[in-house]
């Protein structure tokens, strides 16, 4: 028997649901019940019919499935896959930055840890985060948080101005102008897609700033047959799987997220086996995280 047979038979015994993020490696990408970025998992973990389910991917995300399912068992394979930008701002400093702004709306990236969801009014993807944040009236003062440039990129999508926290991502911080001139040089032609978390120059650089799920949906109706992609390059896995006809390069190969790199099949597997590794966020941030979290689920 195969490791992914013992996987998929364990699953079943289980009652249990694999969830697995674009970023993740391609065998567990292929072995999971659902691939997709932090929205597509956070609204199939919210609507998921399962006693179990296994998060393939970091930290904060299984945290949300466990916000998301407080009568479900959730389960990570590797509990140590943390995530650097979430770990950049800690519940006790957005209390601090909402006494600095009075009536201020916070707003958090949801890759935050489950204090940080706890302190904020609101919860935004990559995915979402334009639609959610068009949301608020015009004259509302916002705290966005953690992630600088998710932050930037949105308020000057809508024309505000947001309080930001100067967290980021450092994998997209690899990305640079000079990168990006480099893979248009070496397929010219070929639309640059990458992610949000990007710097601004580097965005301003490429021709779209997408979240995974956005560039899978490009990749799947666009007439493009060559695409550069900037962003972690598990992605690739996924968008070669769905659009065998196209081809797509990454920016730079270097682009690489150790932390979702973690997951392998042996740990799936044996967390699977021993239903070990269970993901509990106490009470009350559970709830007040929860709330957050729903009132983006909410919007659509």
């Amino acid at each position: 028997m195969t490791i992914q047979e013992e996987i998929r038979n364990l699953a079943q015994t289980r009652k249990a649901v694999i969830l697995a993020h674009n970023y993740t490696r391609g065998e567990v990408q292929d072995v999971a019940d659902y691939t997709g970025d932090s929205l597509e998992l956070a609204r199939k973990a919210a609507t998921v019919d399962a006693e179990v389910i296994v998060f393939c991917g970091v930290y904060f995300m299984a945290e949300t499935a466990a916000i998301l399912n407080p009568g479900k068992t959730v389960l990570i394979p590797e509990p140590s896959a943390g995530c650097p930008m979430a770990d950049m701002i800690t519940g006790a400093q957005v209390r601090a930055l909402k006494a600095e702004h009075p009536g201020a709306k916070a707003v958090c990236y949801v890759n935050s840890t489950a204090e940080v969801k706890a302190e904020c009014d609101m919860c935004v993807t990559s995915g979402n985060a334009e639609r959610v944040m068009a949301t608020f009236g015009p004259d509302e003062e916002i705290l966005f948080v953690p992630d600088q440039h998710l932050g930037g990129h949105i308020s000057g999508l809508l024309g505000r101005t947001y309080t930001l926290w100067p967290g980021y991502c450092p994998t997209h911080q690899i990305i640079t102008v000079k990168g990006i001139a480099e893979a248009r040089a070496a397929h010219p032609g070929a639309p640059v897609l990458v992610h949000p978390e990007c710097a601004k120059d580097v965005r301003a650089a490429a021709d779209h700033a997408l979240s995974t799920g956005g560039m899978c949906k490009f990749a799947r109706e666009s007439s493009e047959k060559e695409i550069i992609v900037g962003t972690e390059t598990g992605i690739l896995h996924r968008l070669r799987k769905e659009n065998p006809e196209k081809t797509f390069y990454p920016v730079t190969e270097r682009m690489i997220c150790p932390n979702m790199k973690k997951t392998t099949l042996e740990n799936l597997r044996d967390c699977l086996q021993e239903m070990k590794n269970v993901v509990v966020v106490p009470e009350p941030t559970a709830t007040q995280a929860r709330r957050a979290v729903q009132a983006m689920l909410a919007i659509g």
